[in-house]
C-alpha cells in the first residue's frame, strides 16, 4: 500500500522526535527566486595554489606530505582546541561551559579532481578504512565522547577548498541530535528489545517504495520524514554501533552505496550534486550502547535544478521544517537516474 500522500500532512522523525511538515502541492508554485551558480567540477589534478594538494604548503606552514592515499591532519583553523583550561559561566540565567575537542580534515584523494562519485570504489574503501581508524583513534581519548565524521560539498555548502575533503570533529560534550537520536533508540531498545532504525529499514524494504539502492549489505533510501528535497540515508543492514564493527565486506559494500548514491545524485540535475553528509554513530563516551544503529545521511539543498537552492528560512526558522517535494517524489527522482556518471556515459 502506498504512503505518498499528495495534501498537506506532518511526518515524525522517529530518530529524533521531531516533525516536519510536507506540502507536495507546492511544487507547482512559479519560481522567481534566487538562483546559484551552478556547482562545477574541478578539473585540475594538482593545483599549485590549492592548501590541500600533496606537497603544497597550508597557511599554517605545515607542507603536506606526497601522500598517495587519503590524508588526514588536525585543522590549522579549528573550532575547537584540546584541553581548554576555561572556567564555566553560571550567573542567574546566563550560562556557558568550556569545551574541548580536535578537529581533523580527511582529504579524499591526492588527486584535486575526484570527488567522490569520480572516485573508484577499492579507493572510496581507502577512505571509510580512514574514517575507522579516525573514530577508534579520537574515540579512545580521554574526554572525547563524540566523533562526528562530516563533508560539505560545494561551494554552497560553505566548503572552502575545492579539493575533495571531509571534516571529523571529535569533542567532550554529545551534540544536541545526537543526544535526541540516543535517547530515541535507547528508549525503543529498552522496550523492544531490537534496533530501531532496524526495524524501520525492514519495514522500508518491505514497502519499496523509498529505496535507492541495495546491496548485501547495506541499503539508500530517502527517509520517510526526510526535510531536504532530496535528503537521504545509508543505512547497514547489520546493526552496528559505529563504522569501526564494519568488516572488509562490509566496507566494500559501504564503499558501493557511497559511489551508486553520489552518481546519481550527479546525474539529477548534470552537476557535481552539493550536499552536507555526516555519519552518525555511537558516541564514544566509554558506556554501552547497544541501542545504536549507525547510518549516514545526505543532506543536499538543490530543489529544482542546478541553480535553484532549498533555503530554510521564514516558517522553517521560527516554527518548523517543511518541504514541498514528497520524499516517494525525491526517491523515484533519485533512484531512476543511471549508475554511470554522466559525464562517461558518452
Amino acid at each position: 500500500m502506498s504512503t505518498e500522500m499528495d495534501f498537506p500532512h506532518r511526518r515524525f522523525n522517529i530518530l529524533t522526535g521531531d516533525w516536519i511538515l510536507v506540502s507536495p502541492h507546492r511544487t507547482k508554485r512559479p519560481w522567481q527566486g534566487k538562483v546559484e551558480e551552478p556547482a562545477r567540477f574541478p578539473t585540475d589534478v594538482y593545483d599549485a595554489s590549492c592548501y590541500l594538494c600533496p606537497t603544497n604548503k597550508r597557511m599554517s606552514g605545515e607542507v603536506n606530505p606526497a601522500y598517495t592515499n587519503p590524508y588526514a591532519f588536525t585543522n590549522d583553523f579549528a573550532a575547537i582546541f584540546p584541553n581548554e583550561e576555561t572556567t564555566a559561566v553560571s550567573d542567574k540565567l546566563l550560562m556557558a561551559e568550556p569545551e574541548s575537542g580536535v578537529c581533523r580534515v580527511v582529504c579524499f584523494s591526492p588527486n584535486h579532481s575526484l570527488t567522490l562519485p569520480l572516485m573508484e570504489n577499492k579507493d572510496i574503501v581507502k577512505v571509510i578504512e580512514l574514517w575507522q581508524d579516525e573514530y577508534r583513534d579520537l574515540g579512545a581519548v580521554q574526554d572525547i565522547n563524540h566523533v562526528q565524521i562530516f563533508e560539505n560539498k560545494g561551494a554552497i555548502m560553505g566548503c572552502s577548498n575545492p579539493h575533495p575533503h571531509g571534516q571529523i570533529w571529535a569533542q567532550k560534550s554529545i551534540p544536541e541530535e545526537v543526544a535526541r537520536k540516543t535517547k530515541n533508540q535507547k528508549e525503543y531498545y529498552d522496550k523492544k528489545g531490537t534496533s530501531l532504525l532496524g526495524d524501520y529499514l525492514t519495514q522500508e524494504l518491505m514497502e519499496d517504495e523509498r529505496i535507492i539502492f541495495e546491496n548485501d549489505h547495506f541499503v539508500a533510501l530517502v527517509p520517510y520524514w526526510a526535510i531536504w528535497p532530496y535528503e537521504t540515508m545509508i543505512i547497514p543492514k547489520r546493526v552496528v554501533g559505529s563504522i569501526t564493527a564494519l568488516s572488509s565486506e562490509e566496507v566494500a559494500a559501504y564503499a558501493e552505496a557511497i559511489k551508486v548514491l553520489t552518481i546519481k545524485y550527479d546525474n539529477i540535475f548534470k552537476t557535481s550534486f552539493p550536499y552536507s553528509s555526516g555519519i552518525h554513530q555511537a558516541p564514544t563516551d566509554g558506556e554501552e550502547h547497544p541501542e545504536w544503529h549507525m547510518h549516514m545521511s545526505f543532506y543536499p539543498p538543490l530543489l529544482r535544478s542546478a541553480t535553484v537552492k532549498k533555503f530554510m528560512v521564514g516558517y522553517e526558522l521560527f516554527a518548523n521544517p517543511q518541504r514541498d517535494i514528497s520524499a516517494e517524489k525525491a526517491a523515484s527522482t533519485i533512484k531512476e537516474q543511471p549508475s554511470v556518471h554522466y559525464t562517461l556515459a558518452l
